[in-house]
C-alpha cells in the first residue's frame, strides 16, 4: 500500500492534479471526489483537460467546479491527444508541484500522497511504476501486459542511460516539481507516443527520477485509447530518439508511409505487366495507386491530429494528386529514361524515380493538403 503520510512542504505551497479526458462521463465525478477528500486540508487545484467529450464529462465537470473552485475545467475544441492535454494542464497549473494521472480510476488516489512525499524528498519525477516488486495489475490482460513489457525494454534501450533503472516508461502516472521541470514541460513534442517517454527522452537524464509501485486496477468506465495509431506513434517515438530527434517526427512518419507506397507502386506495375501492358503503359497507374494509398494512411497515422473526414476527405486526395502529380511526372519520367538507357529492371528504375519526390512531397502536402508545420 501507498504510504500516506502527508508531506507539509507540498501541502501548503500547493498542489495541481491534471486529469486528461475524453468520455469520461462513466467515472469523472468518483474520481475527482476521491482526490478532493484525500487532499481536503491542501492547497489544491483540480485540472480536468476536456478533449470536447460527447457524453456529457464537460458538462459534469462544470457542475462540480460551480460548487468547488478547486476544480477547474479546460474543454478543448478543435484539438485533441492525451500528451497535449496533459502539456496544456501542466504549463496552466497554478501550483509547484503536479501530478499527472488518468481519469478512468486506473490509478488509484492514494498513488498521489505517495508520489509527491517523494517529491518533497527532492525528487524532480517520480513515476508510478506498474512493475515494481511491490506494484500490482488488475486492469490489463496478459497480452497488454507482455506488450507493455517488450515497449519498455525498447525504451529502456532509446533513453538515456540515466534512466535504465527504470521500469515503466509508459507510465500515464507521474508527479513532478514544476520550478524544474516547466521549462522541459514546454518543449515536449506533443504528437508523441507518451507524454512521459518525450519528456524523458528530451531531459538527456538530468532529471532526478523515481519509481513507487501503482496498484494498478480496472477502469471504471469505458474502453482502452489503444490502437494502431498509438502504436504507431511508439514506433516513430523510439526511430525518432534514435536519430537524435533532428528529423521532424512527421517526416518519419511520411517516409515511412512513403516506403508502403513503394511497395504498392512496385506490386502493381508488376500485376499490370503480368496481364500484357509494357512497363510505360503499366507505371502511370501504379504511381497514382501508390499516391493514393499514401495519402489515405498519411490522413489516418502522419496528419491524425488534422485527419480529414468525408468530404473534406475527398477533396484531400485531389489536392494530395495535385502536389504529387509534378514530381510523379518526374518519377515516371526519370524512371523511363532509367530503364530504357541505364537499365532494363522495373525494380531499380522505379526506385531512381521515387527517390526524387519524397522531400516535395511532405513539404508540400504538409502545408497545401493538412495545413500543419
Amino acid at each position: 500500500m501507498p504510504n500516506t503520510t502527508e508531506p507539509e512542504n507540498i501541502k501548503h505551497q500547493g498542489l495541481s492534479i491534471i486529469l486528461p479526458t475524453f468520455n469520461e462521463a462513466g467515472s469523472i465525478s468518483k474520481m475527482v471526489s476521491s482526490l478532493l477528500e484525500l487532499t481536503s486540508d491542501w492547497r489544491t487545484e483540480i485540472l480536468i483537460v476536456d478533449d470536447d467529450s460527447q457524453d456529457g464529462t464537460s458538462d459534469i465537470v462544470r457542475t462540480m467546479a460551480r460548487q468547488d473552485q478547486r476544480i477547474k475545467l479546460i474543454q478543448r475544441v478543435g484539438r485533441s491527444g492525451l500528451a497535449s492535454a496533459i502539456k496544456e494542464g501542466l504549463i496552466a497549473a497554478l501550483y509547484p508541484f503536479a501530478v499527472a494521472m488518468d481519469s478512468d480510476g486506473q490509478h488509484e488516489p492514494p498513488a498521489v500522497l505517495a508520489a509527491v512525499e517523494q517529491l518533497d524528498n527532492g525528487a524532480d519525477l517520480v513515476i508510478g511504476s506498474r512493475f515494481l516488486v511491490n506494484s500490482a495489475i488488475h486492469g490489463l490482460s496478459e497480452r497488454r501486459t507482455e506488450g507493455s513489457n517488450l515497449a519498455n525494454r525498447l525504451a529502456r534501450w532509446s533513453l538515456p542511460k540515466n534512466y535504465c533503472h527504470l521500469t515503466d516508461y509508459m507510465s500515464g502516472f507521474f508527479a513532478m516539481d514544476l520550478r524544474r521541470c516547466n521549462q522541459l514541460v514546454r518543449k515536449v513534442d506533443v504528437n508523441g507516443f507518451k507524454f512521459l517517454y518525450e519528456l524523458l527522452a528530451i531531459s538527456k537524464g538530468r532529471l532526478n527520477t523515481i519509481e513507487i509501485p501503482l496498484n494498478f486496477q480496472p477502469r471504471l468506465h469505458g474502453s482502452s485509447k489503444l490502437d494502431y495509431a498509438v502504436l504507431w506513434d511508439f514506433l516513430i517515438s523510439l526511430i525518432h530518439t534514435a536519430l537524435f530527434r533532428l528529423l521532424p517526427r512527421r517526416a518519419i512518419s511520411f517516409g515511412l508511409v512513403g516506403l508502403s507506397g513503394v511497395f504498392v507502386q512496385l506490386i502493381i506495375t508488376s500485376l499490370v505487366m503480368s496481364l500484357g501492358p509494357s512497363f510505360q503503359q503499366a507505371l502511370p497507374l501504379a504511381v497514382v495507386s501508390a499516391a493514393s494509398s499514401n495519402y489515405l494512411i498519411n490522413n489516418t497515422l502522419t496528419f491524425k491530429d488534422k485527419r480529414q473526414h468525408g468530404r473534406q476527405l475527398l477533396k484531400g486526395l485531389l489536392k494530395f494528386l495535385l502536389v504529387a502529380s509534378l514530381p510523379s511526372l518526374a518519377n515516371i519520367g526519370l524512371a523511363t529514361v532509367f530503364y530504357n538507357l541505364v537499365q532494363t529492371n522495373a525494380i531499380v528504375a522505379q526506385l531512381s524515380g521515387i527517390i526524387v519526390v519524397y522531400i516535395w512531397n511532405y513539404a508540400a502536402s504538409s502545408r497545401f493538403v493538412w495545413n500543419a508545420p
